[in-house]
């Protein structure tokens, strides 16, 4: 049986391709990341037929950001995919109307911390407070949490600082961002290995173009879940 904390991020340009790649990895990964690059591609057609008919476990990456009432109800609409995990900004109002539209389903809302493609230069740039990057990703995990929020996103350099903070019990932690020794970094700031993420305490690993940029993504993929098994 497929190791599930291997999410492959499923960063392709439309269904055909997504549904492509998942063919060739085959019973290899039971967990997949489907998100925005992909929604006007076939993203939740796919999304809805490897959960409905492959039974693989589905990640919607769509980092939701409105007012209360707009999120809810996009959640809402989401929830009667019977997806896993679905993302939203961690803002405390997002993730309490996230929750509320989520509430008679088992899809987990995850709240986005800081997107591991950013550093301080980045969020200065953004105008966002003073503060070294671990400590506002620890002060807006708590805050997601103390909303309601089920886990949390953040890049594996965070994952041992959330996973220590009284609120994360029994709180899940997903970290992108992870990119097996030797990789390429591509746009990624703030990265770990595998092994190191899930030591430093996430749940989940989100991994996209170390699989699906390799020659042979399913012997890339049991390379990643080789290392997770001596973790």
């Amino acid at each position: 049986m497929a190791d599930d904390r291997l999410i492959v991020a499923l960063d392709v340009p439309n269904a055909i391709a997504g549904a492509e790649l998942a063919t060739t990895l085959e019973d290899t990964v039971s967990f997949y990341k489907i998100g925005l690059g992909m929604l006007t591609g076939g993203g939740l057609a796919l999304a809805n037929e490897l959960k409905q008919e492959h039974g693989k476990r589905i990640f919607l990456d769509m980092k939701l950001f409105d007012i209360g009432a707009t999120v809810e109800a996009a959640v809402r609409g989401l929830a009667q995919f019977d997806l896993d995990f679905l993302t939203v900004h961690g803002d405390p109002h997002v993730v309490a109307a996230a929750k509320e539209g989520a509430r008679n389903s088992d899809m987990k809302i995850l709240a986005v911390t800081i997107l591991t493609s950013l550093d301080r230069d980045d969020l200065d740039a953004c105008q966002i407070r003073a503060g070294e990057v671990p400590d506002l990703v620890g002060a807006r995990a708590a805050a997601a949490f103390g909303a309601g929020a089920d886990g949390v996103i953040a890049s594996p350099n965070e994952a041992s600082l959330i996973r220590a903070l009284p609120s994360a019990h029994g709180k899940l932690i997903v970290t992108p961002g992870v990119r097996p020794a030797g990789a390429a970094l591509g746009d990624q700031k703030r990265v770990a290995t595998p092994a190191q993420a899930v030591a430093d305490g996430a749940d989940y690993i989100v991994v996209g173009r170390p699989v699906w940029q390799s020659p042979n993504p399913k012997a890339a993929a049991q390379a990643i879940l080789g290392e997770l098994a001596t973790s």
